[in-house]
């Protein structure tokens, strides 16, 4: 079982120590959130500033909201990361549900799953090297490829254009998500199986930190209606991160990342603690 790390959005300055700090433990990804109307980091450029400061672990989105910008330019955007980081980028799609969103970018909320399906056979026209976008990449055919999603439409896209999952459901309804989407990819007779990569909330230490980072997530997702039910599933003892990460693992999942809601470093020094 693979763990990776989630780093937090709430202050754009820590991020290359926890990089650094992330890429000398044991965690074999660094994962980032993606919101336009929000105070966030844009995950493309972060992520490739954060290339430039590790040279092991991987670098994925979770999950970038494709919809929300234009096709070539963000083919040439995943392509340069690549390449800058020598094929250990991991890009983690979604549609997004926030109306703000869609609203900022100029892009109907109804259409993104249909403007999501036309950008994926873009952008793999454009990787293939057909076109003069570039740069060529590190990974043949483009990245790893991992969907974020809940609903059947969105999950079968797993089997028709990707490599994986990235589950943000808790371990109770994950392993229903993990079926479905093997189903989807032995129906098509893909090769091999699909990735499963599971997204943990937690935040580790002193009760101050969990209640920093319980308001930070609240804020986060409170245009859901449902930041209650998410803050309940906020883990912030070592004792609930292994119970989770035992039962990913009893599901079948790959890689689980502990996405962090606190902002100092020593959050990844407790986790490495905790996995090693």
């Amino acid at each position: 079982m693979k763990i990776g790390i989630g780093l937090p959005v709430d202050d754009p300055d820590v991020l290359r120590e926890w990089a650094v700090r992330a890429d000398a433990g044991p965690f074999s990804t660094l994962g980032l959130l993606d919101r336009l109307v929000w105070h966030n980091p844009e995950p493309l450029v972060t992520l490739a500033a954060l290339a430039g400061a590790t040279s092991r672990i991987r670098l994925q989105t979770e999950v970038l909201l494709a919809p929300l910008r234009g096709t070539a330019l963000l083919a040439k955007q995943v392509a340069t990361l690549d390449r800058l980081s020598r094929g250990r980028f991991t890009l983690g799609l979604g549609v997004g549900g926030r109306a703000d969103d869609h609203a900022a970018a100029g892009v109907d909320l109804r259409e993104r799953g249909r403007r999501l399906d036309e950008q994926l056979v873009r952008m793999r026209e454009l990787w293939d090297g057909g076109t003069p976008i570039g740069p060529a990449l590190a990974s043949p055919g483009g990245p790893e490829l991992l969907f974020g999603a809940f609903r059947p439409a969105a999950l079968a896209r797993v089997a028709r254009f990707g490599d994986g999952l990235l589950c943000a459901a808790p371990p109770s309804w994950a392993g229903d998500l993990f079926r479905a989407v093997e189903r989807d990819w032995a129906e098509r007779s893909r090769p091999g199986r699909p990735r499963l990569v599971a997204q943990v909330n937690v935040a580790l230490g002193p009760d101050e930190v969990a209640d920093t980072a319980r308001t930070a997530m609240g804020a986060y997702y409170g245009f859901t209606g449902t930041a209650d039910r998410m803050l309940a599933g906020l883990l912030t003892t070592p004792d609930q991160v292994r119970d989770a990460v035992r039962a990913y693992a009893d599901l079948g999942a790959d890689e689980v990342v502990l996405y962090c809601w606190a902002t100092d470093a020593t959050q990844v020094d407790r986790m490495a603690d905790l996995v090693s």
